[in-house]
């Protein structure tokens, strides 16, 4: 047991690697500069790369409940190394794409994995309880080391552009070590019966029988493309906004930062506001932080992306708990795919329209048709998972 304790330790390092992410920072700009992407083009990569983790995630994940959480997350690493390495001589999009794909087949087997192998470590302790604010902790590591990669990403790919990807070899090389060092877990195993049957009743269960989790989700799903979009759109906002290009790098970490903070504050506030009070600031901070970069297009206007990163730290702990909640052990890992699965689907059908929108009417224009889209529909969503969720 004491080496299985060990885990939770050795995930937080992994979830700090795992987002260490020296290019990400500058990666909008490599594409547009080095790699001759559009703005269509670099949002159609990311909606292909969504493709490439919505085709294996509930595999990969069904396959990590399967062969086990620590086989799945090495399988990850191994992956995130060689995708990375392509970007060293990438300089189109057929290359790009080709590092994009297999990045995404990396994050397909770490989608839902490490989260697993953390909840089935403290139920197997008699502390899944406390789920949340390990959680909540592991997101907090993840956005600290994304702001780590990003602080100095400007200075370094002014310096070399390809830099950044050789030290992300590096870190993934890191990443391996420590996931071959995880212990699997002690936990329940599915029944005797087909692979295909087995993965059709956990998306039954998920989709259909169980309506909390349906609607969890949902929820959590157009919550996480609020967040995303701004991800791949903030750099060109502030390229036409006039920031100096040098502020790349620290406006990126404190947006992780600010994640980082939210997520380790993430259960104390849903026991102070419940349910109801955390999904209305969710809301609340979606809206006014679209409405906000639609509106402002000055040098500070990026100010407003902060808003939907806090949206996003506090909300993984909280809906990742729900989810955890109502997923049978057995099918854990395939479970929270599932959720994976969902969010890469909405933002395959919509991330090239949205890229075509920026391209043809500027970023800040694109920002502010979001935020009516986002309030046509969240409300409606966050009422039908208010009105399936448990009493507390």
């Amino acid at each position: 047991m004491g080496k299985l304790s060990d885990n939770i330790r050795k995930l937080y390092l992994f979830s700090f690697l795992q987002m260490t992410l020296f290019p990400m920072a500058i990666i909008t700009l490599f594409w547009k500069d080095h790699a001759g992407l559009s703005l269509t083009q670099i949002l159609l990569l990311q909606s292909i790369f969504s493709v490439a983790t919505l085709a294996l995630d509930y595999p990969a994940g069904y396959v990590s409940d399967r062969l086990g959480y620590r086989c799945a997350l090495n399988i990850a690493s191994v992956l995130g190394m060689v995708g990375w390495g392509i970007y060293i001589w990438a300089d189109s999009f057929a290359t790009v794409l080709l590092a994009e794909i297999i990045l995404g087949m990396s994050l397909s087997f770490i989608s839902g994995s490490d989260s697993a192998l953390l909840f089935e470590t403290l139920r197997a302790q008699g502390e899944e309880q406390s789920y949340a604010r390990h959680q909540g902790r592991m997101h907090g590591f993840a956005q600290a080391g994304e702001a780590a990669g990003a602080v100095l990403a400007g200075v370094i790919y002014a310096f070399q552009p390809r830099l950044p990807f050789i030290l992300q070899v590096a870190v993934w090389g890191a990443g391996l070590l420590v996931t071959r060092q995880l212990v699997e877990s002690p936990r329940a195993h599915a029944p005797l019966r087909s692979h295909l049957a087995e993965a059709l009743a956990t998306a039954r269960y998920a989709f259909l029988d169980n309506r909390h989790l349906r609607y969890t989700i949902l929820l959590n799903t157009v919550l996480g493309v609020a967040s995303f979009y701004p991800v791949w759109l903030i750099q060109p906002y502030m390229q036409h906004a006039g920031v100096p290009v040098a502020w790349f790098g620290p406006v990126w970490a404190g947006a992780n930062l600010t994640v980082a903070v939210c997520a380790l504050a993430s259960h104390r506030m849903h026991n102070r506001l419940g349910d109801r009070g955390m999904v209305l600031l969710f809301l609340l901070l979606v809206v006014v932080g679209y409405l906000g970069l639609g509106l402002a297009g000055g040098i500070w206007g990026f100010l407003f992306y902060y808003l939907l990163t806090c949206m996003r730290g506090l909300r993984g702990p909280m809906m990742l708990a729900h989810t955890q909640r109502e997923s049978a052990s057995a099918n854990r890992a395939a479970t929270l795919s599932l959720q994976s699965v969902s969010f890469r689907l909405l933002f395959v059908v919509t991330g090239p329209l949205v890229g075509k929108l920026a391209d043809q009417g500027g970023v800040g224009h694109s920002f502010y048709l979001l935020f009516y889209a986002f309030l046509g529909t969240l409300p409606m969503l966050a009422v039908l998972f208010l009105r399936h969720a448990p009493r507390r």
